[in-house]
């Protein structure tokens, strides 16, 4: 599989994932949907956008941990492009911390999940989401990841 990604780097935290840990990440969680070449955007925000993109986009006034934008071409025009995730590493720190989890397994989840989001998966409904998480458990263990919602 080929991935053609950008990281773009917009705040001060400096305990991040390297682009090769992204890029693992990114090949289990596209390759279980059988995608074979894509270019996305990871960017990794502070609190401050993080908040003002979940307010204007999804009318939360509040920072999240990871926001997904699928990328959808005219019909007209092929591109492999598959969207923007946004990870406030701030909120990803914080939680990992607060659910005693291994900082790097909880940025492989939030990318997990997010990329799962632009392939057209979600969790608004209870049948949905047991199906997403269900993906997230199988690729994070092909990681080596414990299950993230055991304590759930």
């Amino acid at each position: 599989m080929k991935i053609d990604l950008d990281i773009q780097i917009a705040c001060e935290n400096t305990n991040l994932p390297t682009t090769e840990q992204f890029e693992q990440w990114l090949q289990f969680a596209l390759a279980e949907q059988k995608i074979e070449e894509t270019e996305l955007t990871i960017r990794i925000v502070s609190p401050e956008e993080s908040q003002q993109l979940n307010a204007t986009y999804r009318e939360k006034d509040k920072p999240t941990n990871i926001l997904s934008f699928p990328f959808e071409s005219p019909a007209e025009i092929e591109l492999n492009f598959l969207g923007d995730l946004v990870v406030c590493a701030d909120i990803v720190d914080k939680e990992a911390k607060q659910q005693n989890k291994q900082l790097l397994d909880h940025w492989a989840h939030m990318i997990v999940h997010g990329s799962l989001h632009l392939l057209g998966f979600d969790h608004e409904h209870d049948d949905d989401a047991k199906i997403m998480e269900s993906l997230e458990v199988q690729i994070l263990a092909k990681l080596g990841i414990d299950d993230p919602y055991q304590d759930h």
